[in-house]
């Protein structure tokens, strides 16, 4: 069963953040660019690594910036990776 988490765009720190009980987040920061999402790094807790949570966060970004009409441009290859498994986002990669 696919585990929920609470995820918050963080705009001051320009991350997203997904709450995790031991009390670190799980995060994906991100930069801007002309206009495009810029994905730089996602960063999980080691005591949450096997728990989805990366997936989750990921999925949750990608929706973000469909939703908002946002092009991305990936730099993390945790993000390149799940591009890569589920094509159906490869429609906003942009260039």
């Amino acid at each position: 069963m696919q585990q929920h988490y609470d995820i918050v765009n963080n705009k001051r720190e320009f991350r997203f953040e997904a709450t995790m009980p031991q009390g670190i987040p799980a995060t994906l920061t991100y930069r801007w660019l002309k206009g495009d999402m810029l994905l730089m790094q996602t960063t999980v807790p080691p005591a949450a690594k096997d728990s989805g949570v990366g997936d989750a966060l990921i999925k949750h970004v990608l929706e973000h910036a469909r939703t908002h009409g946002l092009r991305i441009r990936v730099y993390c290859p945790m993000v390149a990776a799940y591009i890569q498994q589920h094509t159906q986002w490869a429609d906003i990669v942009a260039g």
